[in-house]
């Protein structure tokens, strides 16, 4: 079906739809809680159709559910789902890497380094907000930097579904201190275009997740 809204109002509307991830990846929205249509477009100065179209998106990447007895609820995903999709991340990434060693100029290198060092600055400054939206940048850049559209599109689909996983699986600061050693030792395979060893890096990284995720809910 073809997009009717209008220019200004797509722009709004990715606004409401930006809001509203971000505080689902934050967690300050839970699984299987109600988003209250009136009282969040009241509260963002918004009319209601912004807010139901922003639903829409949200509800084509997996993080809120529509039903016509409840309106839009945050989705709640099986543990089982969520393995699954980390592990096929994992692999797009690892993948992704590998051809982002051969297809990246020295420029595009540095500019990823550049990255880097503001994530780990926003690291020492224990901003936990900013540390993820980098980290989110540089694991989305290295997968542009591979030139394979479809993978990306792929990658980009599973990443919204694994955002709120992603974000909170470094809660505590000692597992936050290792993902940022593995940043490291990411940037440093990539920076030498080792080609095997970022993949394996990679693969590393993503798969320890899972584990991170599930011992934050059960110290929760």
């Amino acid at each position: 079906m073809e997009d009717t809204t209008p220019p200004s109002q797509s722009g709004l509307v990715e606004k409401v739809a930006h809001y509203l991830r971000e505080h689902i990846v934050m967690d300050h929205f839970q699984p299987g809680q109600r988003l209250p249509e009136r009282t969040l477009a009241d509260e963002l100065q918004v009319s209601r159709t912004p807010m139901r179209e922003a639903f829409k998106i949200l509800a084509a990447e997996g993080l809120v559910v529509l039903s016509p007895n409840r309106g839009a609820v945050v989705a709640e995903v099986s543990p089982k789902d969520m393995q699954e999709k980390l592990y096929v991340l994992s692999v797009l990434e690892q993948a992704a890497a590998e051809l982002t060693c051969s297809h990246a100029s020295d420029d595009e290198l540095a500019e990823l380094q550049a990255l880097h060092f503001e994530m780990k600055a926003a690291f020492l400054r224990r901003d936990r907000q900013n540390y993820f939206r980098l980290n989110q940048a540089i694991h989305r850049r290295i997968v542009e930097l591979a030139r394979n559209p479809t993978l990306t599109d792929m990658h980009a689909t599973l990443s919204r579904q694994l955002y709120r996983v992603r974000y909170l699986s470094n809660d505590k600061n000692e597992k936050w201190a290792k993902a940022m050693e593995e940043h490291e030792a990411i940037m440093a395979a990539l920076e030498s275009r080792d080609a095997e060893r970022v993949g394996q890096e990679l693969r590393r990284h993503l798969a320890k997740t899972w584990v991170k995720y599930t011992s934050a809910e059960n110290d929760a």
